[in-house]
């Protein structure tokens, strides 16, 4: 007679949760994604050489916001390998939402100085699909963030029922992993950019291109493994 179990989430199921080898690789994913995004951060602040120009702030403004605060804002919440040492999640939300403020503050900033040397240049505004994703991520991580002030402030859409708040948990958290993918898309086609193969050629080029995507799947793993919908197992 099959059995009923408590439910599980995608790739529990299994028990792969029992086998040390899955719980080390995923810690070491985790932490490789940490360490990539300041790496990359880090490597972009410098190639920019900031202070150089009015252009020079942008991409180290931008790789602070995406590459590392938000990166940093949502692996805060993964049980493997996240630095952070807090029990509490609402000391995590907390903190997330600190990530969250800084990645605003940043790219606002990091658009103004995008804009000033454009103007400052004479050159005209959104002619590349780069500043058109940009522009795209940029809305998209202000409408998110509206959304996540809802759920620490549900008073302000009367979310007094709990499966309304749980729904819209759901909602922030798909919409969110759908922002830090247009994220990475925007970043990727920076590199396609006059400025970034100007600076970086050859085999680092393609080193560059491809290392935004491993913090994007682990991403994307945490937030699916949390939120998918949980089936029944039976035996």
């Amino acid at each position: 007679m099959p059995s009923d179990v408590e439910y599980s989430p995608v790739g529990e199921g299994l028990g792969m949760r029992d086998y040390w080898l899955y719980v080390w690789l995923r810690r070491t994913a985790v932490i490789a994604a940490h360490v990539t995004g300041l790496g990359l951060t880090l490597i972009i602040s410098l190639l920019s050489r900031p202070g150089t120009s009015l252009f020079s702030w942008h991409p180290l403004c931008m790789s602070v916001a995406y590459c590392l605060c938000m990166t940093e804002g949502i692996l805060l919440f993964s049980a493997e390998g996240c630095p952070f040492c807090f029990k509490s999640r609402k000391c995590k939300v907390r903190l997330h939402w600190f990530c969250q403020a800084l990645v605003l503050i940043a790219a606002a900033t990091g658009l103004g100085f995008m804009l000033a040397s454009k103007n400052v240049s004479e050159l005209p505004h959104l002619v590349t699909w780069h500043s058109w994703l940009g522009i795209s991520t940029l809305t998209a991580t202000v409408l998110q963030a509206a959304c996540g002030v809802c759920l620490i402030f549900p008073k302000l859409l009367r979310l007094s029922s709990s499966p309304l708040r749980l729904k819209l948990k759901l909602y922030h958290a798909t919409c969110g992993l759908l922002v830090y993918l247009l994220a990475t898309v925007t970043v990727v086609s920076a590199m396609f950019s006059d400025w970034f193969q100007a600076t970086v050629k050859g085999v680092a080029w393609w080193g560059f291109l491809l290392l935004p995507l491993f913090p994007a799947l682990v991403v994307m793993n945490q937030i699916t493994n949390a939120y998918l919908p949980r089936k029944r197992i039976t035996s």
